[in-house]
């Protein structure tokens, strides 16, 4: 069983930057390759990117190649997303997911945490 909690999201100003953060619980993290998520309301959830599990390869949506940065540290069982140049239409609650696969990018997600709400103004 892994549990894992993201933060990090708010309110932020076209333009800005924001890093999100998923921390997940017991001692297996690194077994998991790890994915971001989001939801726009009325929208289906849909795919930003993921990485595997020593953090070796990333795999990432292609409208968010170059904005968007996936990363992790193993030592501390947390997965970041950092977020640059962000638009508004990048308002979406961000969830992050734990997929026991080493095969990439996976549909197969195991675990899934409660999300963060990210809200861009213009």
């Amino acid at each position: 069983q892994v549990q894992l909690v993201e933060s990090g999201g708010g309110l932020v100003q076209a333009g800005d930057s924001l890093r999100l953060s998923c921390a997940a619980s017991g001692r297996t993290f690194s077994r998991y390759a790890m994915g971001w998520f989001r939801q726009a309301p009325g929208k289906e959830r849909e795919f930003v990117a993921v990485i595997a599990r020593s953090g070796g390869y990333t795999y990432y949506a292609d409208s968010k190649k170059g904005r968007f940065t996936i990363s992790r540290d193993n030592a501390k069982n947390t997965v970041y997303l950092q977020m640059n140049s962000l638009r508004p239409e990048d308002t979406a609650v961000y969830y992050c997911a734990a997929a026991n696969s080493a095969l990439l990018p996976t549909t197969a997600y195991d675990y899934w945490g409660q999300g963060t709400q990210v809200t861009v103004s213009s």
